[in-house]
């Protein structure tokens, strides 16, 4: 649970970062892929990424302009992409001017569930990490290079002339 704005601010520079550098790599055909019919496209598992800020956070009473959760799945990976920079700006713009720290422990309903405010933040960080590490796995099968978000990818080892480490 964040305490602070600042110390949200600090993460979410750092998350929102790295779930970009993801999705600045996809392409329009990278989009399409899945890991069996009838699951979600990378594609679809990108949108939804950008679409969850807005639905999340607006259970806060948190103002701020994104797509919403029913916006129509684009067919550009870099409007997916520009969307996520723009909604993920203006969602730290919005919290940084609407709320205050101790705005972080006032509770909301949450899908059934009152949460601090603080902690729906790390929530919505968590969601983003998860999505990502699923998108990376569609974006190997669809042959595209993975940029490293904690460290080097096998690829930005390469590029160094390195071998990743053995685990």
């Amino acid at each position: 649970m964040f305490q602070t704005i600042q110390a949200f601010e600090h993460e979410w520079g750092h998350e929102a970062a790295g779930t970009q550098k993801i999705l600045d790599v996809l392409t329009d055909a990278s989009l399409q892929q899945e890991v069996t019919p009838g699951d979600r496209t990378l594609g679809r598992l990108a949108w939804h990424i950008v679409t969850t800020l807005h639905e999340m956070m607006s259970r806060t009473g948190l103002e701020f302009d994104a797509p919403h959760h029913d916006a129509a799945l684009p067919t550009s990976a870099k409007e997916i992409a520009d969307a996520y920079r723009s909604a993920s700006a203006a969602l730290l713009d919005a919290v940084k001017s609407q709320w205050t720290d101790a705005t972080l422990v006032e509770e909301c309903e949450m899908y059934g569930m009152k949460w601090p405010n603080g902690v729906t933040l790390s929530i919505l960080i968590s969601h983003q990490i998860h999505h990502r590490g699923q998108m990376t796995i569609l974006m190997r099968q669809a042959g595209l290079p993975v940029p490293g978000v904690y460290g080097p990818s096998k690829e930005e080892w390469a590029q160094m002339g390195m071998e990743p480490p053995a685990i």
